[in-house]
């Protein structure tokens, strides 16, 4: 039994008689507030209509269904008689889920994060309804003021904005049409720039740099999954300049992949990933999923899993996809839903969590169960171990902080790890876990289960089909095909309006919003996969359907839009390029009118991928990494000389690889010894003289705290390659910093310098380790190529 069947989706609110419009509404967010004596409207004219006619503002609240402090702002507000009724008297109010109005969120969050420096949901703005332009923007507030919150309370909110819309109307109006000029100048195109390959090194560069070597992952805490920042390393990776980019790109897409699917990222007994991990090492996630995160992790694990032969990433893709199976999937349809809740009556991650009796409990033999090999005994006892029940608990609720301390299920290391410090084989392990996984998914399934978003969604679902097309072929996993084409017929089946419009959503037959640009790219890709993976024409020839609808739209003809080209209830209609949770729409309609191009051998797609393209290259060039899918559409185009020759004058030749420092190598480096033992309990200490030519720098290993705008550089360092056993320490000397023209100040190093090198023993020495130097050269005019330099001293285990 699905979750969907055992716990409809329900909130408070929904037990009572529905009180205000939303009641008619497909959106199960939108029908959680039904019962609210908050007399709310739906997003649409009347409405605002209503709002004209009464001369008050409009308050719009957005959200959606498994937003945990949405939750909170409802019970706190939108379900206090006396605040609903201050709410009723002085405005006119609007709730929009998010997820089935995706153009009417993007805008009111660029200006909710362009006045406040930051945004998330729920989101809180006030409009003037004559222009449906915002005045006013916040995110959560509470229903009192809060000592050490530096807020007014919503009372105070509305109240204020209630005053300054009766007494300084002008001044409102004059702030709105700031705002809004704000937003449509974030949203529009930038002036255009030449793309060269440097855009993708620079990208590369970046990623590395900020990639967490001790814990995984991109930056620190919260940990976001991030996939398309990995997919672009695996891109990379193929046409990696030297070993040791390649080498580092491993490093950081291994680190990465690792340390998410054994923490408590994943879901270890049902399968799926959650939305992120609030602290850095990846142990306490928040508990929602959503289906457009496991589409994409599902899609990257079995990527990975070809790449680098790794059986462990492959079963990590199927475990998400049993998941999709047992609580995702509409048996009547095949397609899938959105998403689960984080919360269970009102507890973070309820539904999740373990005390050691629970576990223990769940893993005895139930009454007259017999184990007189003591199976069940010694697989609790491993369970235990695995999942870290023998330690302290790793979870404290912040919102419920009398509750006592629980258990998030991590497991330290990769499962092959874990079975050499268990002595047992890899496979005894996973039959172990696997019986116990039974057991605890019966006790977890016995309790009240997280609610789950029944309605599907255009992309998100198109997203999934693409996952699991392509892990039919990277894994070989004949069901997710099947699975795959029957969600995408589902979608093909769906009503469209004038034009080939799609609708956004469907939820027990009924459709609402409007497709998005993301909708027609994600679908369109979809298609392609599915003809990838069966050789069937017709999903290519839906493909091309779909992506001409968009055109015609005005969704993706000469340049792009997030919205449709009739969205007059929108105060500004742009394109966002910036690749978040999801990539963004102008990046997945570029990834697909390459790959449909490819699978055609119609160069009138490559054309257009080049003429799209460049309509955003501005905005790719002012940052390859917040458009990260769209700069790996210009490395796939790149590599592909066919669709550079149809780019004609919008973007720059390739130009010529970067020089090998080998080819003309600025730095020298020499060391003082030939030969050093080594032991656990003796280090071995030299020096080594560096020489840097003149007009010559190399960036300093500080180079990671240089300002985020400084050059994306591989800074000098000192480490032992190919063996094991060995680590090695350097005392760096003090940088001095260095500006090119129009750049920020980076650390460098230049001239002669001598450094102190401490070799160390750190376990059993194996294959053989060798000392190697990594740098950059670069002049104030250029920058050679990243080497590596490896120093011929012999390691002798003393």
């Amino acid at each position: 039994m699905n979750a969907r069947e055992s716990h409809p989706y329900a909130s408070r609110s929904m037990t009572r008689q529905p009180t205000n419009r939303l009641a008619g509404q497909a959106s199960p967010y939108l029908l959680q507030h039904a019962g609210n004596p908050v007399d709310w409207y739906p997003w649409g004219e009347e409405a605002f209509e209503a709002a004209r006619a009464r001369d008050v503002p409009v308050f719009l609240s957005i959200g959606y269904s498994t937003c945990y402090w949405c939750h909170v702002m409802e019970r706190e507000s939108f379900e206090n008689e006396a605040i609903a009724a201050l709410l009723n008297e002085r405005m006119v109010c609007i709730k929009v889920d998010r997820e089935e109005r995706p153009d009417v969120d993007e805008i009111y969050m660029a200006a909710t994060v362009m006045t406040n420096g930051h945004g998330g949901w729920p989101m809180s703005v006030f409009l003037d309804p004559r222009t449906r332009r915002p005045f006013y923007c916040g995110t959560y507030f509470p229903p009192e003021v809060r000592e050490g919150m530096g807020r007014a309370s919503f009372p105070q909110i509305i109240e204020g904005v209630s005053r300054a819309w009766r007494e300084q109307r002008a001044n409102l109006g004059e702030h709105a049409a700031t705002i809004a000029a704000a937003v449509s100048e974030h949203l529009s195109d930038a002036p255009a720039a030449s793309l060269t390959s440097e855009h993708v090194s620079q990208a590369v560069a970046q990623l590395l740099r900020m990639y967490d070597r001790a814990q995984g992952g991109f930056g620190q805490a919260p940990k976001f999954p991030q996939p398309v920042f990995i997919e672009f390393l695996l891109d990379a990776r193929e046409s990696a300049a030297d070993d040791a980019t390649g080498d580092a790109i491993d490093q950081a897409v291994r680190g990465t992949l690792d340390a998410m699917m054994i923490g408590g990222l994943f879901d270890h007994l049902a399968g799926g990933f959650h939305r992120y991990c609030v602290d850095a090492h990846w142990t306490v996630p928040h508990f929602e999923k959503m289906l457009y995160d496991n589409a994409q992790l599902a899609a990257l694990y079995a990527r990975a899993a070809l790449v680098y032969g790794d059986d462990g990433y492959a079963r990590t893709a199927r475990r998400v996809f049993h998941w999709l199976k047992h609580e995702m999937t509409d048996p009547a349809t095949g397609a899938f839903w959105s998403a689960q809740d984080a919360q269970v009556d009102g507890r973070e991650g309820l539904n999740y969590l373990w005390t050691r009796d629970a576990f223990d409990h769940a893993l005895m033999p139930a009454p007259g169960e017999e184990d007189p090999a003591g199976v069940l005994a010694r697989d609790a006892d491993t369970a235990r171990t695995v999942y870290g029940l023998a330690g302290a608990p790793n979870f404290q609720d912040p919102h419920h902080p009398s509750e006592p301390p629980s258990y998030v299920l991590r497991t330290p290391a990769r499962p092959e790890r874990l079975a050499r410090s268990l002595e047992i084989t890899p496979d005894a392990l996973r039959e172990r876990l696997d019986r116990a996984h039974a057991r605890l998914m019966r006790a977890r399934s016995a309790r009240r289960q997280p609610s789950t978003d029944d309605k599907v969604i255009m992309s998100w679902n198109a997203m999934m089909v693409s996952a699991l097309a392509r892990a039919s072929m990277a894994i070989g996993d004949a069901d997710a095909l099947d699975a795959a084409a029957r969600a995408c017929g589902f979608l093909l089946g769906l009503p469209r309006g004038e034009s080939g419009a799609l609708p956004r959503c469907v939820r027990a037959g009924v459709v609402s919003g409007r497709a998005v640009l993301e909708d027609y790219a994600a679908l369109a890709q979809a298609c392609i996969d599915l003809h990838r993976a069966t050789g069937q024409a017709p999903w290519h020839e839906h493909a091309h359907e779909v992506i001409d609808a968009a055109a015609r739209l005005g969704l993706a003809a000469q340049t792009m839009h997030d919205a449709p080209a009739e969205s007059e209830d929108l105060f500004v209609r742009g394109l966002s390029t910036h690749d978040g949770a999801t990539p963004s729409g102008a990046s997945m309609m570029l990834h697909a009118l390459i790959d449909l191009a490819q699978v055609t051998g119609e160069r009138a797609h490559a054309q257009r991928a080049a003429s799209l393209l460049a309509t955003i290259s501005g905005r790719l060039a002012q940052s390859p990494v917040g458009a990260v899918n769209s700069t790996r559409a210009l490395l796939r185009m790149l590599r592909q000389g066919d669709l550079w020759e149809q780019a004609g004058a919008d973007l720059a030749p390739p130009p010529a690889p970067p020089r090998r420092a080998e080819e003309v190598d600025p730095v020298e480096i020499y060391a003082g010894v030939e030969r050093v033992g080594l032991s656990a309990s003796r280090p071995a200490v030299f020096t080594i003289l560096v020489k840097i030519a003149q007009g010559w720098h190399v960036a300093a290993p500080s180079l990671e705290d240089a300002p985020p705008d400084a050059p994306p550089l591989h800074p000098f360092r000192v480490g032992v390659i190919n063996g094991q056993g060995v680590a090695a320490y350097a005392d760096y000397p003090p940088p001095t910093p260095f500006a090119a023209p129009g750049q920020a100040a980076i650390p460098t190093y230049s001239g002669t310098f001598e450094l102190k090198v401490v070799l160390e023993q750190t376990g059993e020495i194996k294959g053989r380790p060798l000392l190697a130097v990594w740098y950059q050269a670069c002049s104030e005019h250029e920058c050679l190529a990243p080497t590596t330099v490896e120093l011929d001293i012999a390691i002798d285990p003393a």
